[in-house]
């Protein structure tokens, strides 16, 4: 058994991650050298100003961009040596992710876009319809099931994709700027429904966003500077 699964409650852990991009003739490092432990049924947030490499952190962290050097762990497994279908199958069954857009389907109405997560991992129809419906009545959606996205308000249609990436119990949910398309009044709402789901179901919730006071109600903030993360506060 690895070091890392013998490491209790630890669910996500990124190891010396480094990420260089090519600008022209130019290398930029977004991410240099970073570190980071995310434990069982805990909050984080990543905060850091626009272009700082928060996203790529995320696409890397939830095995959707590959670093250059470097490790990313889940549940002590590395992510990096599965091979395409491996990491497919963890992310579909392990992770959740609410981006800044909703991402939903057009053409299938919310109670489909929820459950489709779990009929990809070849749940049965009914099971995946039970499940889609009992997390579409926690964020507040039980009178919206078969409305489609361009029938939801945008409140409506984050609370959804909050649904899609809950539904399957998923260890961590990580987040891209979850709220930052929605005025005040609805992130602020949205953003306490992921943290009070993060509490209810035990789901580790990871967010990177530019808000600091969305920030602070984590349990716990870094923020990335210079391609480093620094604790915060």
């Amino acid at each position: 058994m690895n070091d890392a699964a013998t490491r209790e409650g630890v669910v996500l852990e990124a190891r010396h991650v480094r990420k260089t991009y090519r600008q022209g003739p130019r290398e930029v490092s977004v991410l240099k050298d970073v570190s980071m432990v995310l434990s069982a049924g805990e909050s984080l947030a990543i905060v850091g100003v626009s272009g700082a490499g928060k996203s790529t952190l995320l696409h890397i962290l939830g095995g959707l961009d590959q670093p250059d050097e470097g490790e990313v762990r889940v549940n002590g497994e590395s992510l990096w040596s599965l091979k395409a279908l491996a990491r497919s199958q963890v992310r579909n069954r392990s992770m959740g992710f609410v981006y800044q857009f909703h991402h939903l389907l057009g053409e299938f109405s919310a109670l489909e876009n929820v459950a489709m997560p779990l009929l990809i991992r070849g749940d049965a129809p009914l099971v995946a319809h039970d499940k889609a419906v009992s997390i579409l009545d926690k964020v507040g959606l039980s009178e919206r099931l078969n409305h489609k996205p361009g029938e939801l308000s945008g409140g409506e249609r984050q609370r959804a994709a909050v649904a899609r990436a809950l539904v399957g119990r998923p260890q961590v949910v990580l987040g891209d700027e979850p709220t930052g398309n929605l005025d005040e009044r609805t992130a602020d709402h949205v953003y306490g429904l992921m943290l009070d789901l993060n509490r209810e179901l035990q789901t580790s919730l990871l967010l990177v966003t530019h808000d600091k006071d969305l920030a602070s109600r984590m349990d716990r903030r870094l923020e990335l500077q210079l391609g480093s993360l620094v604790e915060m506060g």
